[in-house]
């Protein structure tokens, strides 16, 4: 029997008419996905519109339940765009679970929304540099603790739209 599936997707929810349907969707996607080149100037482009917008919404996946928490990282190193979290936390877990996930900020009418793969980087370096950037979180998480983790994404979609004009996509 074919079970209907609610998926988050575009800062909203896209109904998958059975369980056949989202497989096909997410291979596909992942074909796409496979073929996307890295881009700095384009990570950098999606970090300033974040930063601009100061909140962004991380929606991820724990089974069949979306789960969407505020986060305000996001950090360019190494020319790519990183965001940090806590080990400790479940979104790490759901991350590690599946670590496709989708953002969205909103900001002066209009909003981004990024897919892509999280990519974990247990380097102190990169650590450091996320630490360095965001003062306010060195009260939390040091680079050399255990809970501490960054994450860069990966063959990433950004798509920069507003209800009056044509959407702007792209990738890094």
């Amino acid at each position: 029997m074919a079970a209907a599936v609610l998926m988050l997707s575009s800062c909203g929810p896209k109904r998958v008419a059975d369980e056949g349907q989202e497989a096909v969707a997410q291979t596909q996607n992942t074909e796409v996905m496979q073929q996307i080149e890295p881009n700095p100037e384009n990570a950098l482009k999606a970090q300033q519109f974040l930063k601009e917008a100061g909140v962004y919404y991380l929606a991820t996946v724990e089974g069949n339940q979306p789960r969407v928490r505020p986060f305000g990282t996001a950090e360019i190193f190494e020319g790519k765009l990183y965001i940090q979290t806590g080990k400790k936390k479940n979104v790490y877990k759901q991350i590690v679970a599946n670590p496709l996930v989708e953002i969205c900020a909103f900001k002066d009418g209009k909003w981004i929304r990024i897919s892509g793969t999280l990519v974990p980087d247990e380097r102190v370096e990169a650590k450091k540099d996320m630490l360095d950037k965001n003062k306010s979180l060195r009260s939390m998480y040091n680079e050399n603790d255990d809970n501490t983790l960054v994450l860069y994404f990966q063959n990433a979609t950004a798509t920069i739209a507003s209800f009056g004009g044509e959407p702007e996509t792209f990738s890094f």
